[in-house]
Order: C-alpha cells, then structure tokens, then sequence
C-alpha cells in the first residue's frame, strides 16, 4: 500500500531529495487555482482531522471569514503530549517538508500570511530538525518573500515554531493560542471560536501536524483518490502508534478502517510470549478502553470505533496483556491528568484530585466497593462539565475502565468497609472519609 505522510524513500528529509521526487509541485498547482478551489477539494476528500477530535479539515477551513480587515492566522499543532501518541515526531524526523508544503498551502487556502508550528516543549531534538528544515525551505525560495519568485505568485507566508513549556494542557487549541501569545495556557471559553477571534483577537485555523502533511498528496492527485483509500467516512492512512505488550511496537501508517487485530498480530508482531490480551486504548490514554475479548472485528476508523463505545483520538494504540495490574495503569493515567489539569474548572481541579486519591486507598488495600461506585460518580461529574476536554480526558479511562473491568477492580477492594456514595462532587469534601481515618 502506498504510503502518503511517511512514504518509504531514503533520506526525504533532504530538500533536494524531496524536491525530486516532486516536492512542492503541489504548492504550484495550489497557487494556479482559486482558495475556494482548494477548501472545496480537502472537504470532498473526506480528511479529518488527525488530533483526536476526527473533524473535517475542508469544513474547518471554510470557516475562516473571507473579507476581514484583520490578519489571519494559521497554527499547526504538534504538541503530542498525549500519553501513547509518539506520531507527529515521526513527520517532524522523516519528511518535514511535506508539512512545510502543507503549511504553505493551507495558509494560501484560508488567506493566511503567517503560520505558528507549536512543538512539544520536550520534543528538543524534533524541535532542531524541524527548525534546520524550515531554515532550509526559506534559503531555497520556498518560504517568506522569495516564494513570490519561485512559485510565481503574489502570495508569501511565514513559518515560525513556538517551543511549548510542557503543559498538556496546551495542546488543547485555545490553550494553545493563549501560550503563543504568552499567557498561561487556560482554555478559551468558546464560542467565540477561533476562526472568528483566535490569535491576538484574529481569525485563526488549527490543524494537527499529521492533517496538514495529508494535504499535498491530495491536490497533487486529487480528492476522489484520497476518498478512496480506507473507510469511506474516515478515508486517507493514519499514522498509528502502537505502544505496551506487543513484539514490534512503533508507527505504522496503514489505511484507515483496517482492523485492530490485524494492526497488533500482523503489523506490530503479536503479544510477547504469546499470551492473551487483556485490555487494549485504541487511541491514546483518554479514549474509553476496550477489552481484550471483544476486539473481534474491531476497525480503526472514528466511525467504527463509536460504534463500539471507544474513539480513534491520536492513533495511539496501547496494549495490555493478561497480566497487567489494570489499577496501577488508571492509577497512572489518573495522576498525569490530575497533575496536567491547568485547574481552571473545578470539577477538573478537584474531581482529578479525588479519583487519584480513591485509586490510591484501593491501591493501599483500603478501598471498598462502594469506592469504584465513587470514582464513576466523579468521573461522570466531570465529563461534560468543564471549558475543554481535559475533563473528558481524564474521565473517560476511570468510567470505562472500572465499568467494563469491574470484575478486575474489584480483586482490590475490601468488602468488609462501606463507605458512603456522594451524589455530587462538590459534596466530596463533607462526605468521604480521610486517607489517614481509612487505615485506622
């Protein structure tokens, strides 16, 4: 199968490498049609978003306001920092200047003189490669005023990367925005949304690094062989990244829809040692969990996976075999989004706190039954009720994963303790009893 974002040819991160083998000729035919040619080419195409959200690229372009006396803006979000999602560096690495390309084409689409590249802040040496890249594409005419020349248009843009500081949160889009600018990463209340004020009050796009890298590809050979490729409501390749109790784990970019079990047995080698597999995250560590006995025709596409009560999210696949302590896993999930809430909601702020704090009591051998009826409570009292989807992020692996591994949970809880249930979470703090009384 052809590979359309990381295709297998020795050194394309090299221009003159890329540049034989077609590189930017679909920027030049770009520049030859109208902005509205193009949105109207990703739309029919079907590309969706690649971030996690699986929202339509074209559609997201055509909101950007035509006539505007303000500048536009165009961010490229390639702050991976969900954990089992190691995607974007991949393209960063191995062919930068197709996303290059991609850039220079969005930003001539929506009308946009200058594109952000925002990078995961510990992403160093992606962050170095990337920037020799883009240093490159402007010495040779590709970017910034001499594009005029070489492209032989009126059109220039600008590409310049915004390192991130480590924050989770930021690669949420308006959290985004508020670091470019360089206040604290909160979440925007929305609307308005981006398009109409995103960076500096201007209208704005975001797409995720891997989005933009599929759009070359598809002006240089058009939208209906795109569409054809994988599922037809989620058609193109996906870059998947398959981590956790495989033999060969690594990114492989394979058409979407393809099923899970051929991704893990035929792809990614199988489970070491043969063993069963107990629970598998199809799209990174927010995305409801799925048990290893019902992935039985399970395809890797955003419709498929709804149907079965999970979502593609970043592609990052993460396996986990019989003899995995699935409490210590949420337990680990359940810290980081704990530690990475920006704090801003308070039933993020407090409820990632409390789930942490009631999977440690079972961890310690304190828990009861009654205590994963409370972690589903709170996880509920997040989902849905918070500014982003942080909230849902960290609800989602504690409400699944205790509700169809309830047997598995309940291993570690005593059923000689009950406790009482909280209705809400703001009730937490008069109702549940204190770490330290537990033990007692």
């Amino acid at each position: 199968m052809e590979k359309i974002v990381l295709p297998e040819i020795e050194n394309l991160n090299q221009i003159d490498v890329y540049i034989a083998h077609d590189g930017f000729q679909s920027a030049k035919k770009a520049f030859a049609q109208t902005p509205d040619a193009l949105i109207d080419q990703v739309k029919k195409s079907g590309l969706r978003g690649r971030g996690g959200a699986a929202f339509s690229a074209g559609l997201k372009w055509s909101f950007m306001p035509k006539s505007t006396d303000k500048p536009k803006y165009l961010c490229i979000n390639g702050d991976e920092s969900e954990p089992g999602s190691f995607k974007d560096r991949q393209i960063f690495e191995y062919n930068p200047f197709q996303l290059i390309e991609g850039v220079i084409i969005t930003c001539y689409a929506i009308g946009a003189k200058v594109a952000y590249l925002y990078v995961r802040g510990e992403y160093h040496k992606w962050i170095k490669l990337m920037q020799n890249a883009i240093d490159t594409a402007y010495e040779k005419g590709f970017l910034g005023e001499k594009m005029k020349e070489t492209f032989g248009t009126q059109f220039s843009c600008d590409l310049f990367i915004h390192k991130g500081a480590g924050a989770y949160i930021c690669g949420e889009e308006s959290s985004l925005m508020n670091s470019i600018e360089g206040y604290r990463g909160y979440p925007r209340v929305k609307p308005p949304f981006p398009a109409q004020k995103g960076l500096w009050g201007c209208p704005t796009t975001i797409n995720n690094v891997e989005t933009i890298t599929n759009v070359p590809p598809i002006i240089s050979k058009g939208w209906e062989w795109f569409s054809k490729i994988g599922a037809p409501k989620h058609p193109g390749t996906i870059l998947f990244g398959i981590s956790g109790h495989v033999n060969k784990p690594g990114v492989y970019e394979l058409p979407s829809g393809v099923l899970l079990t051929d991704l893990i047995y035929n792809y990614a080698g199988g489970v070491p040692g043969n063993k069963k597999i107990k629970c598998v995250i199809p799209g990174g560590s927010s995305m409801p969990p799925l048990r290893g006995d019902q992935l039985e025709g399970v395809k890797m596409d955003a419709e498929s996976l709804k149907e079965v009560g999970s979502a593609i999210g970043t592609g990052g696949v993460m396996v986990m075999d019989e003899d995995t302590n699935l409490l210590k896993v949420l337990l680990r999930i359940t810290k980081f989004y704990h530690h990475e809430s920006c704090g801003q909601c308070t039933p993020c702020r407090e409820g990632t706190s409390w789930m942490e704090k009631t999977l440690h009591r079972i961890l310690d051998g304190h828990g009861t039954s009654n205590d994963l009826d409370l972690l589903v409570n709170v996880a509920n009292n997040i989902e849905g009720n918070t500014i982003c989807a942080l909230g849902d992020a960290a609800a989602w692996p504690v409400k699944f994963m205790i509700t169809r591994f309830r047997d598995e949970f309940e291993k570690y809880v005593n059923p000689n303790i009950s406790l009482p249930v909280p209705n809400k979470v703001h009730s937490m703090r008069q109702t549940a009893v204190p770490l330290e009384d537990i033990s007692k």
